[in-house]
């Protein structure tokens, strides 16, 4: 056997760099078919689940605009602090519906499995004293932020991130009406 040629059992073996190359390109492609559109058993669901979740989250925001709409009624002194966050609700309702049907949230898209219709619901009862008004605001607020931020472990998403955003600025809602009550 010349002495110039590679041992056998070298070139049998992959080498380091092929099975590191060939790890990442099975790591990526793993992670494009995760990222790709919906296939298998649950691809038909995933759009009505969307189709729900929206909803919900619209018949939410509706709610919590009927809240700051019975607190302003009742301290229209609360306007100047109020008006910019009962904004960014509607702006986060106007959001949520964007991907619905014209159809109300809580005859269409929200279908069965979804909560109660609520429009015959009594407006909301607030309290007398303007601080714990913005108490009981910061608190639904707080409560729907994390609804939504467990919602959005099982959306879509592009509904996952506007879940997020949307329960982020409640939170900052909630926090900016505790400590302004102070």
């Amino acid at each position: 056997m010349p002495s110039h040629l590679t041992p056998s059992w070298s070139r049998s073996r992959p080498r380091r760099r092929s099975l590191l190359t060939g790890a990442a390109g099975a790591a990526g492609t793993a992670l494009l078919a995760g990222c790709s559109g919906a296939s298998g058993p649950d691809a038909d669901e995933r759009p009505s689940a969307a189709r729900r979740l929206r909803g919900r989250a619209v018949q939410d925001s509706t709610e919590l605009l009927a809240r700051y709409d019975a607190v302003l009624a009742a301290h229209p002194g609360l306007r100047a602090r109020l008006a910019p966050l009962r904004a960014e609700v509607a702006r986060h309702k106007a959001a949520f519906a964007e991907g619905l049907p014209a159809e109300t949230p809580s005859s269409g898209p929200a279908g069965p499995s979804a909560s109660p219709p609520t429009a015959a619901s009594p407006a909301p009862s607030v309290p007398g004293d303007e601080k714990a008004a913005a108490r009981g605001l910061a608190a639904a607020e707080r409560e729907l932020s994390d609804r939504r931020g467990t919602a959005l472990l099982d959306a879509p998403p592009e509904l996952a991130r506007l879940l997020a955003s949307v329960a982020a600025a409640g939170a900052a809602h909630a926090y900016l009406l505790t400590e302004g009550a102070k």
